[in-house]
């Protein structure tokens, strides 16, 4: 399976942006498709996962209720809306695919699929 992450770019805080995540080479039937991120200087973290099959998410606190993740199966595509972005959101954002169970889908280990990667840079 290949990923390709797109969407990335420079906003205002308080904007909104979507990043998209499309998937060839394969299906994503039985994987979580997950979200991460990494700023500068810092270890990548978990942003958030979509169930393939029946769009169960999970989120970290840190973007709970201002990001959402939804999937579009006839596109074999995975969004992450962002809203009420803030400067701390800066980051490369990357897709991934790969763990089939809820217990694995917040950690980076458990994914096999990795998408290239896209900037997100919040201006304040």
């Amino acid at each position: 399976v290949q990923l390709q992450a797109s969407g990335g770019g420079l906003v205002q805080s308080g904007t909104s942006l979507r990043l998209s995540c499309t998937a060839s080479g394969g299906t994503l039937s039985n994987y979580f498709v997950g979200w991460f991120r990494q700023a500068p200087g810092k270890e990548r973290e978990f942003v958030g996962a979509i169930r393939w099959y029946n769009s169960y998410t999970d989120y970290a606190d840190s973007v709970k209720g201002r990001f959402t993740i939804s999937r579009d199966r006839a596109k074999n595509t995975a969004y992450l809306q962002m809203d009420f972005l803030k400067s701390e959101d800066t980051a490369v954002y990357y897709c991934a695919a790969g763990p089939t169970i809820v217990s694995a889908a917040r950690d980076s280990r458990s994914y096999y699929y990795w998408g290239q990667g896209t900037l997100v840079t919040v201006s304040s």
